[in-house]
């Protein structure tokens, strides 16, 4: 058999393309939601991080150095294979969420305190001094500053969560790469790991060009 008919069989592919295309939209589907529950947890943990008091922002730092240092993989694992033993069943969908959704979060954290950092002191003195509360503060000056700063490492860390969902497929869950594997295994041909390949690409290139015009921007505005 050479090349073509090997990686690029184009019969296989067309009868696989069902089920790969079931597959990229729930992938799309499971990073858009851990993306969004990153996003919100990861800037609920920045805020505790550096503005609760001491023995709670401990915990934060403890919340994120700790999901920053365990391996995806192994978080996936003992999600979906432990909790039941405490009780706790989830779906293959809903572990692959959370295990994401926690390790994301942990990096969002992060970028969003660089960002916050990045905001000059006197922007928060500027609105003490004019009677802004706290929440009114953060919501109307630092926070709109901040999230500007910090658009392209989280666009990138966006990618990275989506690059991630594949590890999902170690759970059973029917995602672009579990579709992939059992239609090759069952044709006995390579070719739907590359049109996995290709759809992974056709959903990641335009972000990764859009990380590279944001930067670009970024520097501009500079």
């Amino acid at each position: 058999m050479d090349l073509i008919t090997t990686f690029f069989n184009i019969d296989v592919l067309r009868q696989a393309a069902p089920l790969l295309l079931q597959g990229f939209w729930l992938t799309i589907l499971l990073g858009l939601t851990s993306l969004v529950i990153s996003l919100s947890l990861g800037l609920f943990v920045v805020l505790i991080r550096l503005y609760a008091p001491k023995p709670v922002r401990f915990l934060a730092i403890a919340y994120i150095d700790l999901f920053r240092a365990l391996p995806l993989l192994v978080l996936l694992i003992l999600v979906y294979y432990a909790l039941p033993f405490v009780g706790i069943r989830l779906s293959s969908f809903w572990a692959a969420t959370t295990a994401l959704s926690l390790v994301a979060s942990a990096y969002m954290a992060e970028t969003f305190r660089a960002g916050i950092e990045a905001v000059p002191k006197g922007q928060f003195e500027a609105a003490q001094t004019l009677g802004f509360s706290w929440p009114r503060m953060m919501a109307d000056i630092i926070l709109p500053q901040a999230m500007r700063l910090v658009v392209p490492p989280t666009t990138g860390v966006s990618i990275g969560l989506i690059k991630d969902t594949a590890l999902a497929s170690v759970v059973a869950m029917p995602d672009l790469l579990k579709q992939a594997t059992q239609t090759q295994a069952f044709y006995a041909n390579p070719s739907p790991l590359v049109g996995a390949a290709l759809l992974y690409l056709i959903l990641l290139l335009p972000l990764v060009r859009l990380v590279s015009v944001l930067e670009a921007r970024q520097k501009r505005s500079r």
